[in-house]
């Protein structure tokens, strides 16, 4: 993983837990502002990029009343749409399907996206289905915004790409993704040295296996905030010592300590398995909410949209269509890859 020490993800993109709540808060401080002042949160985005503000409120009456409706998210509330909307880029993921790289790219994608912004600014469907889209560009595995959006059933595709420049945007660019899964690989070829394998033998197969139940393992740590806060390999590693603590494959203490070689101290040794310890405490965490929390949060974000009902909703959706309409065509051709 030498790519990944020179990173903008390392350098930019891993986290203290302190400064990922921080991030939450500011995001979530900022839409209750604009909620207080504009009477709703939803920004329009059109297809070069350009965001634009809800219409300020008429009169102070008129903004007094509306407040007094209209309550903002929690901070936790909040962290419950965005899980439901990541457990969401699985099931897209899934229907084409895409390599788990992508799905994983996606995921992250959409975590930093959110550190920038509430989910009150930004509509989760969009920036999702953008997340998405923009990651089988990045790992070169393309499916057009048109297949897209047909997956959930989103009549206008042109919102995908609308909303992919911000998404780039927000991301600063920074668009390489280094995954565990590559971590993973590079730990079991270490392994084979370390149980000085040899062609034929009966624990090749046994490391194969190990290497298949940890990328499984690391499928479900991308849910999960802890690629916001550990390195891909430390979690390569708490996912490879989670398999192996069911197939028993090594001595997995041993190979740790080999791994420190001439460096190793207890210490170093205590504070790896800190972390390791940390990420399956995040893992075990990890819980999807129920239909009846997420229905009661839609009705809050909905208000918080400005949008009256569900019509209302559609109504909005199809404004945007007719907006973007007659640019959609010249988008899709001069839309710049960052590829």
């Amino acid at each position: 993983m030498a790519d990944f020490l020179t990173s903008t993800q390392r350098a930019k993109w891993i986290f203290t837990s302190q400064t990922l709540v921080k991030k939450y808060e500011e995001a979530n401080q900022r839409a209750r502002q604009i909620l207080g002042e504009y009477g709703a949160t939803l920004m329009e985005v059109d297809g070069n990029g350009s965001l634009t503000y809800p219409e300020p409120r008429n009169t102070a009456k008129d903004g007094a009343e509306k407040h007094s409706r209209t309550k903002p998210l929690s901070i936790e509330q909040e962290k419950c749409v965005r899980v439901y909307y990541e457990s969401n880029v699985h099931n897209v993921c899934k229907k084409f399907p895409l390599p788990r790289k992508v799905q994983a790219t996606a995921l992250i994608f959409f975590k930093r996206f959110y550190l920038r912004w509430s989910v009150m600014e930004h509509q989760p469907k969009y920036i999702m289905l953008a997340c998405i889209y923009a990651a089988c560009k990045i790992e070169e595995y393309y499916v057009s915004a048109e297949e897209l959006s047909k997956s959930v059933v989103l009549q206008d595709h042109q919102m995908i790409l609308n909303y992919e420049m911000i998404v780039y945007q927000s991301l600063e660019f920074d668009l390489i993704v280094y995954a565990p899964y590559r971590a993973v690989e590079g730990f079991i070829n270490n392994m084979e040295e370390f149980c000085h394998c040899y062609e034929g033998d009966d624990q090749l197969p046994r490391l194969k296996t190990l290497q298949e139940k940890a990328d499984l393992e690391v499928d479900k740590m991308m849910f999960t905030d802890a690629s916001l806060l550990f390195p891909p390999g430390q979690l390569a590693l708490a996912a490879l010592r989670n398999a192996n603590a069911i197939h028993k494959v090594i001595d997995f203490d041993s190979y740790l300590r080999s791994i420190f070689g001439r460096q190793s101290s207890m210490h170093k040794m205590s504070e790896l398995s800190e972390s390791l310890n940390a990420i399956d405490s995040w893992v075990s965490k990890y819980e999807i909410p129920s239909k009846k929390v997420k229905n009661h949060i839609d009705r809050k974000l909905t208000s918080c949209w400005g949008f009256s009902s569900h019509d209302e909703g559609k109504k909005q959706e199809k404004k945007s269509k007719h907006k973007s309409e007659k640019s959609s065509k010249e988008a899709q051709s001069s839309m710049p890859s960052p590829v």
